[in-house]
């Protein structure tokens, strides 16, 4: 069993059991379809959404709040008789006496059950695979050998709307709200008069209404009910202690101004020994006030209303997340390993590629939307099990590109606005996204779509990716390299190249990386003009990049402005980085020798207990020609901290340069699970990557921030699929390559691949002449399984001898 002293993973580590609530920070889960969304923590804290965490916000979180992760979505329970009462998820009554706590976090769903006063309280928190709503289920018994009449209090702060603007207007934006009563539905109806949609923050008042209604009910029949925030919770008290609750009477406040609750009391008895299941729901329908029914009928609210609707819908979230993770498996004599891979590692991409950078504990959402980088990048996780959403995806992002090939940094769904910041990687990630749905679906009628530009005119999707690799070519520097402008993927080298004559070397590397990706769907188009065009850049700027960005053991990070270099042996801090090294290799662009020389002086330099710090030594002292990396505190973010995403690259560079061992120790040390004896210092959940880990550099070396929402999700998922497992997915079918390390005899995996189920058994052998790919006892050649032979196969048993 895999577990630390927090909790444990089941057997099939399809749930994370955290049994003491008094974890080092809020240990998340999240409850979403594709269009509702909620962010939950063990103890009921977060906020729910509507398509974007900024502009259709439902629920309140306040950041930086002390306790942590407040508000949420609470059940209160109080025994009539003594008065005593406690909330089913610890939080935030957590100065009570509880009996027993234990939360499990699975995948799209998270049950917390407690004990208390003679009950056991059972509280699974999730959202419906269809429909605006979500479900908070509970059970409840009777422990005791008495009778008890209890009373039931469910709240939910509520925000509706900006959240951006409820930050920073929101005295006057409590103005706008109305909550009414529909005793008819036994349900309250919240709403704002007012929606501000504004492209960034500004002075302008949009005349606008909110198009929703929010609908707030239980199924058993109400007792009384609050909208008014200050009326339920009392003066001078917090959630922990409203006032509605110790008074054991609600003030049944319908408002039209003010803090907004979503608040309800129910009243129920229990025999001894009894027990009793409700549910309360929260839904989000558009607003029709010609017909006031319309609310409920698009919800099919009455239906929601019966436990079983609901148990069934519950059970619908669980199978189809066991279909998700059927998409592929694997079985090493790693059990974390497997455990990650298996589960956690593709959930966590699911999460990535519907919350972006933008909808959690870390990311508030409120400033950065959606990135054109990540966009793209996380197309990785989801495109096996879920290809039509990632062409959907592929075609909407497009649209925030420009005529000449360069795009949006970022933007946001609802206003459909961004920042054009010139990140000289950002339309990269275009032709690597599209490259990689074309590898697993085969689907190239895609290229032939039509899409609008985000300044003027339109066109295919092809023209669409190979206009970006145009635009990046096209903006190099006089030597030939591709200029940093106000950053790369490192956004902090922000002051590297704003002048125009920065350049980034990591950036000619993953130039070259997608250029050398995206030739072969040039010659299924016969576009010879840019096949001639590309082919020559590239071998320009493997020639250039070599002469003048090699070290003697590493490779430079870039050039400033001034033509002056960063990160090299003789720098006083950030002497070298590990990207650079990383994408000379991945790329192909460094000689065999200067590769492993890469690979070598990243483990001499950079190799931590943890993964690879992104850059040595951590910046000390402001470089102004250098930027915010400087300036971050060392040892943290990506002034030297253990940085996964980057690491990650690093796994991938020393797989492709042959150090198999190194790499696969390397991948493990990173795995969460292996936090386990330092988890107070680790801090973060342990089922789930965080961007990074604090270095040592920095005093609190260890600690971890950030996770969740982070690109290693999907890099760390594919190099375990593509290049540990093996499976590597191309236009005409798929390469099997498997890295076995040495104290590993064998593993098994499988994967789905257009259709064929894929089996494949990887085994040491101590022949050379029985090495490679067969189907029983036919060798394959080349390790390639062609499209025709997928397309005729449901399923493929396969051996690999190593």
């Amino acid at each position: 069993m895999i577990n630390n002293k927090y909790g444990f993973f089941t057997e099939d580590h399809r749930e994370f059991v955290i049994t003491n609530p008094r974890t080092p920070r809020p240990w998340f889960n999240y409850i979403w379809n594709n269009d509702y969304a909620g962010l939950l923590s063990h103890t009921g804290g977060g906020f729910s959404f509507l398509e974007t965490p900024r502009d259709n916000r439902l629920t309140r979180m306040r950041y930086n709040c002390l306790p942590w992760d407040r508000p949420g979505r609470y059940v209160m329970v109080k025994d009539s008789a003594s008065g005593e009462y406690r909330s089913l998820s610890w939080a935030p009554t957590i100065d009570k006496k509880y009996d027993f706590y234990e939360c499990r976090h699975g995948q799209g769903y998270t049950t917390i059950k407690t004990r208390f006063l003679g009950f056991e309280g059972v509280l699974t928190y999730f959202v419906p695979r269809e429909g605006n709503v979500e479900i908070w289920r509970v059970s409840l018994k009777n422990l005791s050998s008495e009778k008890k009449n209890l009373e039931i209090y469910s709240f939910a702060e509520l925000m509706m709307g900006n959240a951006l603007n409820d930050i920073i207007n929101q005295p006057n934006d409590k103005h706008f709200t109305d909550i009414k009563f529909d005793k008819s539905h036994n349900t309250l109806v919240a709403t704002r008069r007012y929606w501000v949609l504004n492209k960034k923050v500004s002075v302008e008042q949009p005349n606008l209404d909110w198009k929703y209604d929010l609908l707030f009910t239980s199924t058993l029949p109400v007792t009384g009910f609050d909208g008014s925030l200050d009326k339920f919770i009392g003066r001078w008290r917090s959630e922990a202690n409203p006032e509605a609750v110790e008074r054991g009477e609600m003030f049944n406040t319908e408002i039209t101004a003010g803090d907004p609750v979503a608040a309800l009391q129910n009243k129920i008895s229990l025999e001894p020994g009894e027990s009793i299941d409700f549910a309360i729901i929260m839904g989000v329908s558009p607003k029709d006030e010609q017909s006031p029914e319309s609310k409920y009928l698009s919800l099919d609210w009455n239906s929601l209303k019966n436990v079983d609707v609901i148990d069934s819908k519950l059970e619908e979230v669980k199978t189809y997340w066991t279909n998700y993770l059927n998409h592929f498996t694997i079985e090493t004599p790693d059990e974390k390993f497997n455990a990650s891979m298996n589960v956690w590692n593709q959930y966590q991409a699911a999460v990535t590629f519907d919350m972006a950078r933008n909808s959690g504990y870390y990311h508030g959402g409120l400033l950065f939307g959606n990135g054109i980088r990540d966009q793209f990048q996380d197309i990785l996780g989801m495109v096996i099990p879920e290809p039509g959403r990632v062409r959907a995806r592929i075609t909407n992002a497009l649209k925030y590109q420009f005529n000449d090939g360069s795009t949006l940094h970022n933007f946001f769904k609802i206003t459909e606005w961004g920042e054009k910041t010139n990140h000289s990687d950002t339309p990269l990630w275009i032709p690597f996204g599209v490259t990689e749905y074309l590898n697993e679906t085969g689907d190239f009628d895609l290229l032939d779509e039509v899409v609008k530009f985000y300044d003027e005119g339109e066109s295919t999707v092809y023209e669409h990716t190979a206009r970006a690799i145009d635009f990046c070519i096209s903006s190099v520097s006089e030597r030939g390299l591709p200029k940093i402008m106000n950053g790369d993927w490192n956004d902090t080298l922000d002051k590297v190249g704003p002048r125009g004559k920065g350049e980034t070397i990591w950036g000619a590397f993953f130039l070259g990386y997608v250029i050398k990706k995206t030739l072969p769907l040039l010659g299924l188009r016969n576009d010879q003009d840019r096949i001639k065009k590309w082919s020559e850049a590239y071998v320009h700027m493997e020639k250039v990049v070599n002469e003048v960005a090699w070290d003697g053991e590493w490779y430079i990070r870039a050039f400033n402005d001034f033509l002056e270099p960063l990160g090299t042996s003789k720098s006083e801090q950030g002497k070298i980085f590990i990207n650079s090294q990383s994408w000379a290799v991945i790329s192909g662009m460094a000689p065999l020798d200067r590769a492993q020389k890469c690979v070598d002086s990243v483990k001499k330099h950079l190799l931590r207990p943890n993964g690879i710090q992104i850059c040595f030594p951590s910046y000390t002292k402001v470089e102004a020609n250098t930027g915010l990396i400087s300036r971050c505190v060392p040892g943290k973010k990506e002034n030297g901290a253990i940085f996964n995403h980057a690491s990650s690259w690093f796994v991938l560079a020393s797989i492709v340069a042959g150090d198999v061992d190194s790499a696969i120790n390397i991948y493990k040390s990173m795995l969460p699970a292996n936090s386990a004896e330092r988890s107070d210092i680790y801090e973060v959940e342990p089922y789930v990557f965080a961007e990074y880990v604090t270095s040592p550099d920095h005093p609190s070396e260890g600690q971890a921030s950030h996770s969740w929402l982070t690109g290693t999700a999907v890099w760390m998922l594919r190099i375990g699929m593509d290049n540990i497992a093996g499976f590597k997915p191309q236009f005409t079918g798929m390469e099997i390559s498997p890295a076995l390390p040495s104290y590993w005899n064998s593993f098994k995996a499988s994967r789905v691949f257009r259709g064929c189920r894929i089996y494949l058994n990887v085994i040491r052998h101590s022949s050379d002449e029985k090495k490679g790919l067969y189907i029983g006892e036919k060798k394959v050649e080349q390790n390639f399984l062609s499209e025709e032979l997928i397309k005729a196969n449901k399923t493929l048993q396969l051996n690999f001898f190593i």
